[in-house]
């Protein structure tokens, strides 16, 4: 059996009066008149059988039954009030759980995270610094900034940026210890964000694998070693996009000019339904303009101080046989 309620229109000039302690002011919020409203309250005290309101002067107060009634009129009206709210919100408003590179997110992502902030105060974000492909598929994340080779499949996903990879060092470190060309990296420690692929590439393009048997620690992500770095440990990989800030502030340089392509690349990612979200449309766009922004800039110069040609690679005659 249907539970019975009062009608809409009278519980709104009860909330309303209540709020107010007024019926003038309750008619004037409803835009209709006094006597209405008074019509409605009487209207709803007969249909429940029990007086709401008595008089206190000018204004009125709530009876015991009038208190009870309240509570759960106001917290109904804004529940309605609030689905309608969400129902007809513009798109930039709502949460937004954005997974990301960690390097990326603490060194690029997060300085730049006003712009997106005042744009869209009504967004609220959850980062989860991560580079799991897991995440993508994930219930509790909406869109993923990772890096990779692409390969991801059945999601939606567009190349953000490609990098290039060269060494970083503290100020401090490369004055105490200089580095005046490849060789001199044998004095340092090498620092990997990753299993070593990127340094070997690097050092393939500088002619110094032979250096690859000197000391090295492997950090786990590029920002550990990065932050490792800052910290005078040792001689890092930086990258074209996450390390221009650190050498725009001089908490890092690059003593050389030479830099090779990233082994991967990153990459805006999501599952195929949330890509036509309005939230994520507005944050993939964003990304992507700060980046074209950040380009425009150049917030630092990657160039280093020394020279190195790049190793050529032997040429392969086609048809020839084998030496062996």
């Amino acid at each position: 059996m249907a539970k019975r309620l009062p009608p809409l229109n009278p519980l709104r000039a009860f909330e309303a009066t209540a709020r107010h302690a007024s019926l003038t002011k309750a008619a004037t919020e409803l835009n209709v008149t006094h006597g209405a409203i008074s019509h409605q309250i009487k209207a709803l005290e007969q249909s429940l059988g029990v007086k709401l309101f008595e008089r206190a002067g000018q204004r009125v107060k709530l009876t015991p039954h009038g208190a009870e009634l309240l509570p759960a009129v106001s917290t109904a009206f804004d529940g309605i009030a609030a689905a309608t709210q969400r129902m007809t919100r513009p798109a930039s408003a709502g949460t937004l759980s954005v997974s990301c590179v960690p390097a990326l997110l603490l060194l690029w992502m997060a300085p730049r995270l006003g712009s997106f902030m005042s744009q869209y105060p009504d967004i609220r974000l959850t980062l989860v610094p991560s580079n799991d492909a897991r995440d993508i598929r994930a219930p509790h994340i909406d869109v993923c900034v990772h890096y990779g080779d692409g390969s991801w499949s059945d999601c939606w996903m567009r190349k953000w940026s490609g990098l290039e990879l060269f060494p970083v060092v503290s100020p401090t470190l490369i004055n105490n210890r200089p580095i005046r060309t490849v060789r001199d990296l044998a004095d340092h420690v090498f620092l990997h964000g990753d299993d070593g692929r990127e340094w070997h590439t690097w050092l393939a393009a500088a002619d110094g694998l032979d250096l690859e048997r000197g000391r090295r620690h492997h950090l786990g992500d590029a920002r550990t070693a990065t932050e490792a770095a800052v910290h005078g440990h040792g001689v890092a990989l930086g990258d074209s996009v996450t390390a221009s800030t650190l050498l725009a502030r001089g908490l890092l340089v690059a003593p050389f000019s030479l830099s090779v392509p990233a082994v991967d690349d990153f990459y805006v990612v999501c599952r195929n339904e949330m890509r036509s979200t309005p939230i994520v449309q507005l944050f993939v766009d964003w990304l992507f303009a700060e980046k074209q922004q950040a380009d425009g800039r150049a917030d630092a110069p990657v160039a280093g101080r020394i020279g190195i040609r790049r190793k050529r690679p032997a040429l392969r005659v086609i048809g020839a046989k084998s030496a062996s």
